[in-house]
């Protein structure tokens, strides 16, 4: 099992498709050879070549007719929403006292957030998606919950309690002195345990006093390399009734960077009602966006200004927001991510979607130098597609003319059915037992 070789076509980014467009930004060999050793890439490349200097004792798993490609990365994502998905029709504001505050109560059973994390991490799995940063709950025991769920998996996953102590329900409130010893002790027991890391995870400064945010900002500083993960600028009403709470602050974003909590490994949710000056200060702090398209359709907040963030140099990775979003495919995600960009003018090829949901999401995350694409020494997180999931998506590939055309299709058609395996560092996750 330590030397291990797959043949099928593989895709992967090696950088940023929409910066460059020099078609170096990605690599396709349609008969491909994607060689691993001891859970981490040994070589990419054409099969031909390859297989001529493999060790006899290497054993080949044959995808041909497949498509390899990296493991998907979910920038945002709520694991104890997975139950109110697809909840009817509210704005965010209205949607969260009616549905997640309602739902999020039940995870003070710690048996409860465990059967619920290993339900979301096994459709993660189903779905593709390898590595994701995840919001929890209020109770430190979701998040135990989440981590030991996570660490049985063997995925790379960032998650952290959620700290609320203002309007929110009286039951999902901590404050700021539990915050910082529950998040704090949470850090020393999970950031860095194997592949996992944690998030100091204020809901958003609507749901945090002063104090509380000082806290967080606290904590950001004395532990410098855990993540920041948090809401920002989502809806319209949200970010007035901010400025109505911080008048002295110049923005909403300010808020935060005023509490230490815009810095590297900061990952902000949404960012729908920015400014010029809101996107270069996040440049210049290190912060990073997750895109979350289907939730800002879903709950009429708004459309995410790909071009603008770009150009002001933020990294900006994929995320499907489950359960404000509507699917945990990161694919249909994608799709859906093209439709808002198409109602601004502007494009997204599948080449850049992709990237967005990969190497890119790693690198908003800060975890490129683990994950994202098939770079040697790299972790080997991989999924296997396979176009004739479906029979219209097996249509669709039947018809298409060029590797593109076959991509973009199955950002639209393609779903957890196209995703015929899910391996973790070599190893298969998800439907191919016999090969793990």
């Amino acid at each position: 099992l330590m030397h291990r070789a797959f043949r099928a076509s593989i895709f992967h980014c090696i950088d940023d498709p929409g910066a460059a467009s020099s078609p170096a930004a990605c690599e396709y060999f349609e008969d491909g050879l994607l060689v691993v050793r001891d859970g981490a890439i040994e070589a990419v490349g054409n099969a031909e070549t390859l297989l001529r200097g493999l060790q006899p004792a290497t054993r080949i798993e044959d995808f041909s007719g497949k498509l390899i490609q990296p493991g998907l990365v979910d920038c945002h994502v709520h694991f104890a929403q997975l139950d109110i998905i697809a909840s009817y029709g509210t704005q965010l504001l209205d949607w969260l006292s009616r549905y997640a505050y309602v739902e999020e109560r039940r995870f003070a059973a710690r048996e409860y957030a465990a059967q619920v994390a290993n339900a979301f991490l096994d459709e993660l799995l189903k779905n593709g998606t390898t590595s994701a940063l995840v919001f929890a709950t209020v109770f430190p025991q979701s998040a135990d919950a989440f981590f030991e769920a996570a660490a049985e998996r063997g995925m790379r996953l960032v998650a952290g309690k959620v700290l609320m102590d203002r309007n929110c329900p009286e039951e999902l409130c901590d404050d700021a002195e539990s915050a910082y010893a529950e998040s704090q002790a949470l850090i020393e027991r999970w950031h860095g345990h194997g592949r996992l890391g944690y998030a100091i995870t204020p809901r958003f400064a609507l749901t945090s006093t002063s104090e509380q945010l000082e806290a967080a900002g606290k904590l950001a500083a004395d532990y410098p390399d855990t993540w920041i993960h948090t809401h920002l600028a989502e809806n319209p009403d949200e970010v007035a009734e901010i400025a109505r709470l911080f008048p002295e602050r110049r923005s909403y974003l300010d808020v935060y960077d005023h509490f230490g909590l815009l810095r590297d490994r900061a990952v902000f949710a949404h960012c729908l009602h920015l400014d010029d000056a809101d996107r270069e200060l996040m440049a210049a702090r290190g912060g990073a966006v997750a895109f979350c398209p289907t939730s800002n359709l879903f709950l009429g907040s708004g459309l995410f200004d790909l071009q603008s963030m770009a150009a002001s140099g933020v990294p900006v990775g994929l995320a499907t927001d489950v359960g404000g979003g509507t699917s945990l495919s990161m694919l249909r995600t994608m799709g859906e991510a093209y439709k808002v960009l198409q109602l601004q003018q502007q494009t997204l090829p599948a080449s850049r979607a992709l990237y967005l949901g990969t190497l890119g999401a790693a690198r908003a995350l800060h975890l490129d130098e683990h994950i994202g694409n098939f770079a040697v020494g790299k972790e080997a997180d991989f999924i296997v597609i396979d176009p004739q999931g479906s029979s219209i998506s097996a249509r669709r590939a039947n018809a298409a003319t060029s590797v593109d055309e076959l991509l973009f299709s199955l950002l639209f058609l393609g779903d957890d059915r196209n995703i015929a395996a899910t391996y973790l560092q070599g190893r298969a996750a998800k439907g191919q037992d016999s090969l793990s």
